[in-house]
């Protein structure tokens, strides 16, 4: 079988995907990012045959099928939209688009073009929420009232290691995050599951300043999380997080049914369970619980347990590439990123408008195009010096103290 040809853009993130590439039967043929010490590490892996670029524009005229994006997480569109113009397949990493702007333009591009787009979206793929998947899939659960999606990352705030290793500056994306934006993780698992497509958000903010004397931060998000409410097109309604930091790290999923539920147990890694009522247990099952632990299938089980995320690196890819080898439409497509991108968006609105309802648009719909079309409010700064419109945090006033930002800045130089 001819091997697909990929570049990847965004070497610090996107290494992590080299091996789950290279076991997929794909070629990386090229690799680009501004740092060199980035490039240095990508030859010892690759070898010495990889192309490597400091420049995007040198980087899409080079042969190769696909493109993994995994630059900045708010700078996908722009080279997702090149890369579609020129035909070449898009796995985005792990937002579609920043602005509703850019949502719609992404669409429009997509539609135009021969390739794909897919959102490179790793936890709908980890074992426990593909088990859970097919558990929905099953029909013994009967059909989806109610699902939860909780990703929940909470960090030591005295420590100081790693900011030199996950920010450059202090006008980095993760310091002006609203804490709706980072939802894909916890949102697009049970989407995946259950084919149900948000058609309006609610969001209120879980609001605390840092109580650390000593903290190393300078986030302008006092936000600890935001509880998001969707209501869905099968009337259905999910409570999700986006980027939460509360209690303690854990992501955690259920989905309710008119039968029965099933949900990865807190705190058991990929243990998952199912639980019916003694009315209604399917056809065939004599218990009302049970609970398991998911393995990967033996003939991937090595590169499974070695990709991050739960494996989920490991299949994302796998899926991506089968697509293309297939010529298959992913399910992820831009229809489906840029549904849980306005989500987030439109989450933020109603954080900042006291709860009040946002409609999620569809930008199947030409008319919800024209709406969201202009539309460029952003919280954050991009390296083509565009700066923040709108708030990030809640609480507009809120900044960091000055020692807080001192230490900060001498970790991040250190």
């Amino acid at each position: 079988m001819k091997k697909i040809r990929v570049g990847i853009f965004g070497v610090r993130r996107g290494s992590y995907f080299f091996d789950s590439f290279l076991a997929n039967n794909a070629e990386i043929v090229a690799v680009c990012d501004k740092s060199e010490p980035h490039l240095e590490k990508a030859k010892e892996k690759l070898g010495d045959t990889i192309t490597c670029y400091k420049d995007f524009d040198k980087f899409i005229e080079h042969p190769m099928d696909a493109v993994l994006l995994a630059n900045y997480f708010h700078e996908h569109t722009p080279y997702a939209i090149r890369c579609l113009e020129k035909n070449i397949h898009v796995l985005s990493e792990c937002t579609s688009n920043s602005t509703m702007a850019e949502g719609v333009a992404l669409v429009r591009a997509a539609e135009k073009s021969k390739a794909f787009y897919m959102l490179c979206e790793n936890y709908p793929f980890m074992l426990f929420n593909r088990e859970m998947k097919k558990i929905y899939e099953s029909g013994t659960l009967g059909k989806v009232l109610y699902a939860e999606g909780e990703y929940n990352h909470p960090g030591d705030p005295t420590v100081d290691h790693g900011k030199g290793e996950l920010f450059d500056s202090l006008n980095h994306w993760r310091l002006t995050l609203p804490r709706t934006y980072y939802i894909t993780h916890s949102l697009a698992p049970i989407m995946l599951a259950t084919g149900s497509m948000p058609v309006r958000v609610t969001a209120m903010p879980i609001y605390c300043e840092p109580e650390v004397p000593n903290a190393v931060t300078a986030s302008m998000v006092a936000d600890k999380a935001a509880v998001i409410t969707c209501l869905n097109d099968d009337k259905s309604v999910f409570r999700v997080f986006g980027h939460a930091s509360f209690g303690a790290h854990e992501n955690s999923y259920r989905i309710c049914g008119t039968k029965g539920q099933t949900e990865n147990i807190r705190g058991l890694g990929d243990t998952v369970s199912i639980l019916y009522n003694e009315w209604d247990l399917p056809e065939g099952v004599t218990e009302t619980y049970t609970s398991y632990k998911v393995e990967p299938e033996a003939d991937v089980a090595e590169y499974v347990k070695k990709a991050g995320h739960g494996g989920g690196d490991f299949y994302v890819i796998k899926e991506f590439l089968n697509c293309i080898s297939t010529n298959t439409r992913p399910v992820m497509d831009e229809y489906f990123a840029t549904k849980l991108a306005s989500v987030a968006i439109l989450g933020h609105r109603s954080v900042m408008a006291g709860g009040a309802p946002f409609d999620v648009p569809d930008f199947r719909n030409e008319c919800d195009r024209k709406k969201y079309e202009n539309d460029n409010a952003t919280p954050f700064y991009y390296s083509d010096g565009r700066k923040p419109n709108i708030p990030c945090c809640s609480n507009p006033d809120y900044k960091p103290t000055e020692e807080m930002v001192e230490r900060f800045k001498k970790a991040m130089e250190s």
